[in-house]
């Protein structure tokens, strides 16, 4: 079973930046995809970001398309999410999730989660 740790989360203002780290337990071997998801107090869990690890393939929900950057670290085993100009509706817990067979990962219980890191964005 894999297991991620996540950090990197904070407090900022608005037009700040920040980066997110997951960090793999085992080797990427085994893991198809990963991605970030977010979940707002009140609103859905939704996909932020994503990546196949064996291709160049990205996905970005609409809202952080130009301002988020998802990359890939083999060697380390970990993938990061470079979010710059947070804006207040970034707000959110974020959650790192692996995913064996889809892309971009369905986020769902056969995949695995990490423990979430909280970021603030006042304005």
């Amino acid at each position: 079973q894999v297991r991620l740790v996540e950090s990197g989360g904070g407090s900022v203002q608005s037009g700040g930046s920040l980066r997110l780290s997951c960090a793999a337990s085992e080797s990427t071997i085994s893991i198809y995809s990963m991605g970030w998801f977010r979940q707002a107090p009140g609103k859905a869990r939704e996909l932020v970001a994503a990546l196949r690890w064996s291709g160049r393939e990205r996905h970005y929900t609409n809202s952080v398309k130009g301002r988020f950057t998802i990359s890939g670290d083999n060697a380390k085993n970990t993938v990061y999410l470079q979010m710059n100009n947070l804006q207040p509706e970034d707000t959110a817990v974020y959650y790192c999730n692996a995913d064996g067979s889809r892309y971009p990962p369905a986020g769902d219980g056969f995949g695995f989660w990490g423990q979430g890191t909280q970021v603030i964005v006042s304005s």
